[in-house]
């Protein structure tokens, strides 16, 4: 996670990395001044590696709380 404040414009950026993540697997809240990010992680792969086969499964869910500074507005939220 990188947070960004330009106080000379009242701005703050949070950008957050979350590789193998699709949009739909993650929430992005805002409630008392906090933001909020979470999801789940959820994968699953097959292959076969000299005669074996190997299937391994990764599941986790995180969550991730900014603080934001009084009387911030909220701009935008977006998940790319």
């Amino acid at each position: 996670m990188d947070v960004h404040e330009d106080t000379q414009n009242n701005l703050v950026t949070a950008t957050f990395e979350l590789p193998g993540l699709k949009k739909e697997d993650v929430n992005i809240d805002i409630q008392n001044n906090t933001l909020r990010v979470s999801g789940e992680a959820r994968q699953d792969a097959e292959r076969d590696e000299h005669g074996y086969h190997v299937r391994e499964r990764r599941f986790g869910r995180f969550a991730r709380t900014v603080p934001l500074p009084q009387g911030v507005k909220v701009g935008g939220l977006s998940a790319r």
